[in-house]
């Protein structure tokens, strides 16, 4: 679990490393939080009910903004485990730029100490 939440712990740290595991580990969480945050969304437009429909996307807008820095911080760790700068993350608001960090994110980090810090440690 604490795998999951990692990025959380380190919420605006853009120095250092952050291996695959980590990265991926933390969209899995977002991803997973993201699900269980617009059930209920579904369960409104079934029901019809306007008041719950709101409530839960107004809870997932909240948690969204409560994300937005850890998300943009560990995908900068990421580049800098590639040996990439993380201005590349501006790449994200570019059309099909996202495409570029998604390899990024995809390859394996730099097996030695690169410009940005030592190897991540794996978690066990």
């Amino acid at each position: 679990m604490e795998q999951l939440i990692l990025p959380l712990k380190r919420y605006a740290q853009f120095e250092g490393r952050a291996n695959r595991r980590e990265y991926w580990m933390f969209q899995l969480f977002l991803l997973l939080v993201s699900v269980v945050l617009m059930m209920p969304v579904i369960a409104a437009l079934v029901t019809q009910s306007n008041a719950l429909g709101i409530a839960s996307v107004a809870l997932f807008v909240v948690f969204w903004l409560a994300t937005f820095v850890p998300v943009i911080a560990v995908t900068v760790r990421r580049l800098h485990d590639c040996n990439q700068s993380g201005w590349l993350y501006l790449l994200a608001f570019v059309p099909f730029g996202g495409l570029v960090i998604f390899v990024f994110s995809l390859l394996p980090g730099t097996p030695e100490q690169n410009q940005y810090g030592p190897v991540p440690p794996e978690f066990g």
